[in-house]
Parts: C-alpha cells; structure tokens; sequence
C-alpha cells in the first residue's frame, strides 16, 4: 500500500508550489514549477523527503525528463531501497546533505532517552492530556493557528509557508497520524507523522507559546513514538530545518536527546538541460557551483 511521502496526494497537498508530475515507472511525484521570468520548467522533489513505490525505476524516469525540463532537485528518502551507487548513477550530483535523528523502536529505546527529556515528558504529561485523533480535521483550525505561529516564531518565508488548504490535506495522507496536546481543553502543540514500511517520520511539530512553556513538543513526540512501538522499526525525527546541517542548536539537542542514532541524507541534482540551465545561471548572476539549481538560488529561507 502507498502511504506517506509516496502516496500522489502528498504532492497535491504541495499543488500551490507546482504541478504534481508522477514519474510512472518508480511510482514517486515530483513538483513541476514555472522558472520565473521565462517560458522553461524545472522540477523537485516535495518537502522534505522524496519517497517511491519502486526504487529501481527511478533511473528511467529521471532519464525520460531529459531535455523537458531545466533540472531535476530531490533529498530521496534515507530509508529508501536503493545504494548510493544508484543515485549516483542518476543524478549529476549526489552530495551529504541533513544527518537525520532516527530512533530504533524495537529495542529497550525508552531507556535511550536522555534524562533530560525523560524529565520534560513527565513535567508535561501532568500539565496537559495528549492524545492521537480519530480525526484530524476535527482540529484543522487549532493546527492552522499553530502552525501559523510557527511560522511566524521562526521567520519561514519560503515553501514551508503551508496554506490553510496543504495543512489539510496533510492531514489526510493515507499512513498519517495527527497528535495533540490539550490543556483546559485547548490545543496548545501538534505533531503530524506518516508511517511507510517500518518507518514513522515526523512531518510536522507546532506548538503555542504555552506549549512551548510547558514542554507539549516532548510528550507529543513520546506519545507518537510509543504508538508505532511494537508495530515499525524507526521513528525518523529527521534533521535542522535549513541548506544545510549546521545551526539549528536548540531543535538539534531536541532532536539528539531521544536517540543517538542518524541517517545520513543527500541532495541529488541533474541538469536535463544544459545549455537553457547554463544560460539561465548565468543570467541569475551566480556559479553553478553553488546552490541548485543556481538560477533560483536565494528562494528558500
């Protein structure tokens, strides 16, 4: 079954950001977006992680968009069914991206946790009721003014900017779980996870101010993990929002204080056309040898 990051409405949930393009042979989306300023296309893979029904085409399917498009940028899923040979015999360029925070749940993982955490998790387990939802969008609006304050509480002005109308169709992805945190009957944070496989991966975490205070982030993430534990192998936390894997200092020690394990992911470029890319990097005013692609370098926050 298709679930999570590889099911088609994940990438409709992003429909506002491009067009949802499948690529038939993998069974994977990609988003197709306009190059702003000129008649060409490029596309990338949906934030933050690609995911597909059949690895090994995705090699056929990136080839078959030669010459349609400008380029191709994806961070294939680190729990995918493929080597880093294959990428590489993919895309251009494969290089390290996000260390991923990944909690093994089929062994003792609880004692794992460090202490600190464990002390936050009890602290907000008396102040706060946490609870999985039967359903989510009973709590659409709560989340969209949550995560609005994210938003705003970290400055995001790029693709994380979610609408209204993605937050809810997130919450609808086959294999998502929406939890929440109540106080006095008031939803104070949230967590949004998709399950594919053996693996949980956090998609989404906002809280309100009084979340934040109360620690709601460290028993909803406890909460979500002691519901896949017995069932799936790994609750991916993924990794520091960003370009790169620096910063980040609070969430990291967030992150880093449930486990002490990581996947490594990376970031996958391929130029389909090389003489329109050249042209439009050289336009931008930037070397190709800094972001990808280089003509829309400076679009994420």
């Amino acid at each position: 079954m298709v679930t999570g990051h590889a099911h088609p409405s994940y990438a409709e949930a992003f429909a506002e950001f491009g067009r949802p393009r499948e690529l038939s042979q993998c069974g994977g989306w990609v988003l197709e977006r306009d190059v702003p300023g000129t008649s060409y296309r490029d596309a990338m893979g949906c934030y933050p992680l690609f995911a597909c029904r059949d690895w090994a085409g995705l090699k056929e399917d990136v080839d078959a968009l030669t010459g349609d498009l400008v380029s191709l940028a994806m961070v294939p899923d680190p729990f995918g069914a493929y080597q880093i040979e294959d990428l590489e015999r993919t895309f251009d360029f494969v290089q390290p991206f996000k260390e991923h925070v990944v909690v093994d749940l089929s062994d003792s993982w609880e004692k794992r946790i460090i202490r600190h955490h464990r002390r936050k998790c009890k602290r907000a387990f008396g102040e706060m009721e946490v609870k999985r939802c039967t359903d989510p969008q009973e709590y659409l609006d709560d989340w969209v003014v949550l995560y609005d304050h994210l938003i705003g509480k970290h400055e995001i002005k790029d693709m994380r900017t979610f609408s209204r109308f993605s937050l809810s169709r997130q919450l609808d992805i086959p294999g998502a779980s929406f939890f929440v945190a109540l106080r006095e009957g008031h939803v104070i944070g949230g967590l949004l996870t998709y399950e594919r496989g053996d693996v949980a991966c956090a998609q989404l975490t906002a809280c309100d101010d009084e979340g934040y205070e109360l620690g709601a982030s460290y028993a909803l993430h406890l909460v979500a993990m002691r519901h896949y534990a017995g069932r799936l192998r790994w609750f991916n936390l993924t990794g520091v929002p960003g370009l790169d894997d620096k910063g980040g200092g609070g969430l990291r020690w967030f992150k880093g204080g449930w486990s002490g394990q990581v996947r490594q992911t990376h970031f996958c470029g391929r130029i389909l056309n090389r003489r329109v890319y050249d042209t439009l990097a050289a336009a931008h005013g930037v070397s190709a040898d800094g972001y990808f692609p280089a003509y829309r370098a400076g679009e994420f926050s």
